[in-house]
C-alpha cells in the first residue's frame, strides 16, 4: 500500500519597496523549481501573474519594505491571507537601500526629486510635486515589514542566496527544521 500524496502547500510572493532582486534569487534555485512545483501551488505572485487572493495561502514570501500606503495595504493583505509570512532580504528585514531616505526629511526628498534635482530642469516647469489620489502616498519613512505586521521568519541577505531560499521553503513545506548551513550565509 502506498501513502497518499501530501497535499501541496499554497505559496504567494510579492515585491514591495525593493529591487526585485530577492525574486531573482528565488528564480536562481534553477532546476529545483521543478521540484518545488511538486511541493507547492503558486498563488498571487509575479511568477504566475495572479494579482488578487482567491484563497488563503500557507506561505507568503515578502520582498521589500514599506515606503508608501499601497505597500502597507499589500503587506496587511498578505498577513491576513498567509498562515506563515516570511520576510525575504534586507529591504523586508530592515528597509534596505530605500531606507537611506529615512535620514532626510520627506519634504526635502520630494523637493530634491521634483523641484531642485539636476535632472528636473525643464521637466517640471509648473514646479508641481505629484499629489494625485491615484498615486500611492509616500510614508514619512521606509518601514521594515515587522514594524507593520507579525513576521514569522526572516531570510537575511541582499538578496538571500538561492540555497537559503530553497532550504527555507523545503523546511516550511515539509515541516522539518531548517538546517542553517554555513554555505547558506557565506558572503565572501
Amino acid at each position: 500500500m502506498t501513502a497518499a500524496p501530501r497535499p501541496k502547500k499554497i505559496l504567494a510572493t510579492v515585491s514591495l519597496a525593493g529591487c526585485f532582486g530577492c525574486h531573482m534569487s528565488f528564480l536562481d534555485i534553477d532546476e529545483r523549481l521543478l521540484d518545488l512545483i511538486e511541493l507547492v501551488e503558486f498563488h498571487k505572485s509575479p511568477l504566475d501573474d495572479i494579482k488578487t487572493f482567491a484563497k488563503d495561502c500557507d506561505i507568503g514570501l515578502i520582498e521589500g519594505g514599506c515606503c508608501n500606503d499601497e505597500n502597507v495595504h499589500t503587506l496587511i493583505g498578505f498577513r491576513k491571507h498567509c498562515k506563515t509570512l516570511v520576510a525575504v532580504g534586507e529591504c523586508a528585514l530592515m528597509g534596505g537601500l530605500p531606507a537611506l531616505r529615512n535620514f532626510i526629511p520627506l519634504k526635502e526628498c520630494l523637493d530634491e526629486a521634483y523641484l531642485h534635482g539636476a535632472t528636473v530642469a525643464g521637466t517640471n516647469p509648473d514646479r508641481i510635486i505629484p499629489n494625485d489620489p491615484d498615486i500611492p502616498k509616500i510614508l514619512d519613512r521606509v518601514y521594515p515589514c515587522h514594524e507593520i505586521v507579525k513576521i514569522d521568519y526572516f531570510l537575511p541577505g541582499c538578496p538571500p542566496s538561492a540555497d537559503l531560499i530553497w532550504d527555507a521553503l523545503v523546511a516550511l513545506v515539509t515541516g522539518k527544521e531548517l538546517d542553517w548551513k554555513y554555505r547558506t550565509f557565506k558572503f565572501d
